[in-house]
C-alpha cells in the first residue's frame, strides 16, 4: 500500500503535530497527540507527572522522533528530517530550558550562555555580545566570566535561560523551568521568559504541572496518561464469555 503523501500544516501555526505515538520501551508515553500553536503563542501544556509532558516536548523539538504521527514547523516536515538537520533545527531555530541547567563546567558562563551561537560560526566577539545582553537582562551579567561551579542553582538555571534565548529562536520549549526553584526565582525566570516571547515574537512551549506557572500562558492543553484531555482510549473488545455474547446479542 502507498502511503498518502503529508499534508502541510495551517500557514497561521508555527508548530504543528499530529497523531503523535511514542513508546518508552514498550510502555506508551504519547497516544495520538495532535496540536497546533501560533507564531507567538505561550501554550502551557500541564499535567501531572508522567502525563506525557516531556516525551511531547522532545518530540516536538526533535529529540525524539514519534513512532507515529507527524510533526511540522513553518510547514517544514521535522519528522522525515535526518539527525543531522534536526540537531541543525535544534541549535538554529529552536531553544530548550529544562528543569535541570546542564551547563559546561569548563566553560565561563558567558561562554555558556553563547554556545549556540559558537557552534553555528557566529564570530567570538559577537556572540560574546549577544550572550552578555542576556545576562544582564537576567540580573547576572556581573557573572559573565564566573564558571557554573560558583553559581547557585537559581543562577545557573538563569544562565540556561540565557543560552535559549541567545538566538533568538522561533521557538523555545520548556519543560518544567521553575521546578527546581523557589516561588520568588521561578517568578524571575517566568517574567524574563514571557517578557522576551512577547516583544520578539518567540512561540512558547512551557510544561507545568503548577498552577501559577501554567497562568501566564495564553492558553493551555492538558495531558493524561500520554492523550490530551478529552480524548477518550479505543474501546475494549468485549470478552469471549457468555456475558460478553449476551452484551453483543442485547446491543444488536
Amino acid at each position: 500500500m502507498v502511503s498518502p503523501p503529508d499534508i502541510a500544516p495551517p500557514d497561521n501555526d508555527v508548530l504543528w503535530a499530529s497523531s503523535l505515538h511514542y513508546s518508552h520501551s514498550g510502555a506508551p508515553g504519547l497516544v495520538g497527540v495532535s496540536l497546533g500553536v501560533r507564531q507567538g503563542e505561550i501554550l502551557a501544556l500541564t499535567g501531572p507527572r508522567g502525563s506525557g509532558k516531556s516525551t511531547l516536548l522532545r518530540c516536538l523539538s526533535g529529540q525524539l522522533r514519534p513512532s507515529e504521527g507527524e510533526i511540522w514547523f513553518n510547514s517544514v516536515p521535522v519528522h522525515t528530517m535526518g539527525d543531522l538537520a534536526r540537531e541543525r533545527l535544534r541549535r538554529d531555530r529552536f531553544g530548550w530550558i529544562g528543569p535541570e541547567p546542564q551547563l559546561l563546567p569548563e566553560l565561563k558562563v558567558w561562554e555558556n550562555a553563547a554556545l549556540p551561537l559558537l557552534l553555528s560560526g557566529a564570530s567570538h566577539r559577537s556572540a560574546k555580545h549577544a550572550a552578555c545582553e542576556w545576562l544582564d537582562r537576567l540580573d547576572i551579567a556581573g557573572l559573565a566570566r564566573k564558571r557554573p561551579a560558583a553559581l547557585t542553582r537559581a543562577e545557573c538555571q538563569r544562565v540556561a535561560l540565557a543560552r535559549a534565548l541567545v538566538t533568538v529562536p522561533s521557538v523555545i520549549h520548556a519543560d518544567e523551568p521553575t521546578a527546581p526553584l523557589h516561588r520568588a526565582e521561578g517568578a524571575l525566570l517566568l517574567r524574563t521568559l514571557t517578557t522576551a516571547a512577547r516583544s520578539h515574537d518567540i512561540t512558547v512551549l512551557l510544561a507545568t504541572d503548577d498552577e501559577a506557572t501554567a497562568a501566564v500562558a495564553d492558553r493551555s492543553l492538558a495531558l493524561v496518561d500520554g492523550r490530551l484531555a478529552g480524548t477518550a482510549p479505543a474501546a475494549s473488545p468485549l470478552p469471549d464469555t457468555p456475558e460478553g455474547q449476551a452484551a453483543c446479542s442485547l446491543s444488536a
